[in-house]
């Protein structure tokens, strides 16, 4: 049987094989006991019809003429009662007797040297057979046809509790701590057992997420303090009139460190309290405000690194998303193109319910590309200290937010981040908009 049949077909299936297979036996059975009953029926009948014909004084005055469809000769006998030559080969006793296309039963008796036969038609008992065949074959259907619905329907309430069982594993709300339990509505039977078992695998499971989010929680909330001290002292250290200009660059280089580092943990804390599909609230922005805050803060390092760096920001869009999310995945996709880039350019293309961030650095391979959202895997381990967790953060915050991040090569070199957004409280549709134009390979290549 096919596996990937579901449970209730195959009890379907299974519980009409088996009356079809029963039936069928019965079937079987039914027209051989008949064919046998009757067919030795029909040999005691015909050998009392001949003993009956037989006690006759003389067969020229015969005054008992065989039953209905019986046939009587004699050897010596004249007119309708002369035996033919293929009559006079047959052995004594009971047997199946052709003459030409029809069949009869023949029953051949000898006393002294006269020999006698009786035949009797089979077109009657032929008959019987197909009506008795053609009853037996639509009880067998009826029986099939009744098995089907019968099985469906036991199907479906052997089928109810797993089913109903089946639904609230999936619902979300298993996950809460005050969920009930799912045993207590359940028999103790095989369904109860497997309910039983949900109940104690969605309390473990209940309990580790309860720790990883009081962890993350706890973990982002005790680095606040520590990063809110760093941030302090380095606006007093940059404030000391005789810091010369070496170590104010040190201390600039700590702060924006400092700063990135607190929008990171309030980043992990956001995506912390996020429950189910239900996404996390908070600021909102459109792309384009968004877009100029990160300019101004990316414009800077990256002309400094020597490449060009371009902003087209498309058509005015009014959609607004999630504030510190939208900056962590457009600024995570920013600080890549300018870790892995060193010559050419990092362009930041808005459309109405997207952007892309393309760079003409070192790429990535094609078949390395799935591999760059998972969590500690970077495009070259030998720039920087990175722990490679950028793009999984991307990856996370547009898991959590129904957004899509895709990665694709230029031609010449570089790689091109795509994310289309889902406006969260907007009455707009996003339409597709057409795939990003490599105007770079074309204009620069």
């Amino acid at each position: 049987m096919d596996i990937k049949h579901s449970l209730k077909q195959r009890i379907v299936i299974v519980f009409a094989f088996m009356s079809a297979l029963v039936a069928g036996v019965f079937a079987v059975g039914i027209i051989a006991t008949v064919h046998v009953v009757e067919k030795r029926l029909t040999v005691i009948n015909m050998s009392g019809n001949l003993h009956r014909l037989l006690k006759l004084d003389s067969v020229d005055d015969w005054r008992h003429r065989p039953e209905k469809g019986e046939l009587f000769y004699a050897d010596d006998g004249v007119g309708d009662l002369a035996m033919a030559d293929d009559l006079r080969e047959l052995p004594a006793g009971f047997q199946e007797f052709w003459r030409g296309k029809r069949a009869y039963y023949a029953m051949v008796a000898s006393v002294g040297e006269r020999r006698y036969v009786l035949l009797r038609d089979q077109r009657s008992f032929a008959k019987r057979e197909r009506i008795l065949f053609g009853v037996v074959l639509i009880g067998f259907i009826l029986s099939v046809l009744l098995a089907v619905l019968l099985g469906r329907l036991l199907a479906s309430r052997v089928m109810a509790p797993v089913s109903r069982l089946a639904g609230q594993v999936r619902h979300r709300d298993q996950l809460l701590e005050l969920a009930p339990v799912l045993a207590d509505g359940y028999a103790r039977d095989e369904v109860g057992t497997l309910a039983r078992s949900f109940d104690e695998t969605l309390g473990r499971l209940r309990a580790a997420l309860g720790r990883e989010k009081l962890f993350t929680s706890d973990v982002s909330h005790e680095l606040r303090t520590p990063l809110m001290v760093l941030a302090t002292s380095c606006e007093l250290l940059l404030e000391y009139p005789r810091l010369d200009e070496r170590s104010r660059t040190q201390v600039q280089r700590i702060s924006k460190a400092t700063a990135g580092m607190n929008q990171l943990v309030e980043t992990f804390l956001l995506l912390a309290r996020t429950e189910g599909n239900n996404p996390p609230q908070g600021q909102r922005s459109t792309l384009s405000q968004m877009a100029d805050e990160l300019l101004e803060t990316w414009r800077a390092p990256i002309e400094d690194k020597g490449l060009s760096f371009r902003y087209e920001p498309g058509e005015h869009a009014t959609e607004q998303y999630n504030e510190p999310l939208l900056r962590a995945v457009m600024g995570n996709l920013l600080r890549n193109a300018w870790h892995y880039t060193d010559t050419g350019f990092i362009r930041l293309t808005l459309n109405r319910c997207s952007f892309s961030v393309e760079d003409s650095g070192i790429g990535i391979p094609l078949e390395k590309q799935q591999a760059m959202f998972q969590p500690f895997v970077r495009g070259d381990e030998q720039r920087g200290e990175g722990l490679g967790l950028g793009l999984s953060l991307v990856q996370r915050i547009c898991a959590s937010q129904h957004w899509t991040v895709t990665l694709t090569s230029r031609a010449h070199g570089g790689c091109c981040f795509r994310v289309d957004l889902q406006p969260a409280q907007s009455g707009h549709s996003c339409l597709p908009d057409l795939p990003v134009v490599d105007r770079a390979s074309s204009r620069e290549g």
